[in-house]
């Protein structure tokens, strides 16, 4: 992999359903947005919906932990970017980012764990070696990245 940079997963626009009684989106669909990337990423490694259907392998979350930034309104636009901070055989450390598309604001993380599982168990598993070839070549790509202040954060007053 040539680029040093956090994957560029999803594009969208906030939709009206979003929107809570504060007048800008909802905690939950940030993460719904970002979970969607996940989907992207599944995608791009091998093991999106045609894998999961064949071979009955799919991705669990472990752990989340999701910091919010800035607001989004109605119909602003906004992407996410994924960044792959470790892998291992069976499991992924990811760091989604929200970001807004005309200013590039960062909105929101979504740093998660997740894990193959094989669904006949169901029960932990590897990756298919393509997956985990190009999971680990991403990896190795975004480890030249700096360190991000939103990877590895507790939660604390």
């Amino acid at each position: 992999m040539s680029e040093v940079a956090p994957l560029r997963m999803l594009e969208g626009t906030v939709k009206s359903e979003w929107i809570d009684y504060n007048g800008h989106m909802s905690e939950a669909f940030y993460v719904l947005a970002m979970c969607l990337a996940t989907d992207e990423l599944m995608e791009l490694i091998g093991i999106g919906p045609a894998y999961r259907e064949k071979e009955r392998g799919t991705i669990y979350t472990l752990e989340s932990h999701i910091v919010y930034l800035l607001e989004i309104s109605e119909g602003e636009p906004y992407y996410v970017t994924t960044r792959v901070i470790k892998a291992d055989r069976k499991r992924i450390h990811i760091l989604h980012s929200m970001h807004h598309k005309e200013s590039d604001d960062l909105l929101a993380t979504l740093e998660q764990i997740l894990l193959h599982v094989d669904m006949n168990g169901p029960k932990a598993s590897p990756f298919p070696l393509a997956a985990d070839e190009k999971l680990q070549e991403i990896a190795a790509a975004h480890a030249k990245l700096p360190h991000s202040e939103q990877v590895g954060r507790a939660i604390k007053l």
